[in-house]
């Protein structure tokens, strides 16, 4: 139970966890990010906290080398999504081959489709800064048959531009003292705000169907 828990908040154990295994926390950070956005299974994993997180620990004396940081989390990243688009591509037309199927209806096929002529690029890219939406933004672009060397593109440009983002963000303001003092609330902080976007979205479509 203890190690599910460690996995799940590796964001707030990420400081204790690099001081006991040192190198091997590369292999750890990749692995949570990996599967954070290419398993559709597991969007509840930690994301931007997690980079935040480890890039001021990289500012520290001692800490992880934001070089190395950088290309873990980047590969991880644009690796998962590739995956996850794989799986979309190999998987969608069975997923919605059922008529009947109350969870993959062809409605939400053609959503995509439609949703993907027209903002694919953007949605991939912009997808990066959502938390859940990037798990399954990739899975979408594979269902909806977006070309694959432009989905590379984005999902290439997209996973280096969150890195830098989150990673830099942490590096330089994860060791201002107030941060410091307060490292717990900063990261739950980062989530909620993280999470607003995708609320207010949910929301707004609510507001639009029932209108």
């Amino acid at each position: 139970m203890n190690f599910i828990d460690t996995f799940l908040h590796i964001d707030t154990y990420l400081a204790g966890l690099t001081s006991d295994y040192g190198v091997y926390i590369y292999a750890l950070l990749f692995l949570v990010i990996f599967l954070e956005t290419g398993i559709v299974a597991t969007p509840f994993l930690p994301g931007d906290s997690l980079l935040f997180a480890a890039g001021a620990i990289a500012a520290s004396a001692g800490g992880l080398n934001i070089w190395i940081l950088l290309a873990v989390i980047a590969s991880a990243s644009i690796i998962g999504d590739s995956v996850n688009y794989t799986i979309g591509s190999y998987l969608g037309a069975r997923a919605f081959g059922d008529p009947n199927s109350q969870i993959f209806k062809k409605e939400y096929l053609d959503r995509a489709q439609e949703f993907y002529s027209k903002y694919g690029d953007r949605a991939v890219v912009l997808g990066r800064f959502f938390p859940i939406i990037r798990t399954f933004v990739p899975f979408v672009a594979g269902v909806s048959n977006m070309k694959y060397d432009k989905f590379v593109f984005f999902n290439i440009t997209g996973g280096i531009l969150w890195t830098l983002v989150f990673c830099f963000g942490g590096y330089l303001f994860g060791n201002i003292q107030i941060v410091k003092d307060n490292f717990t609330a900063v990261i739950f902080g980062i989530i909620i705000i993280s999470l607003l976007p995708g609320i207010y979205h949910l929301f707004a479509n609510r507001l639009r169907i029932r209108e």
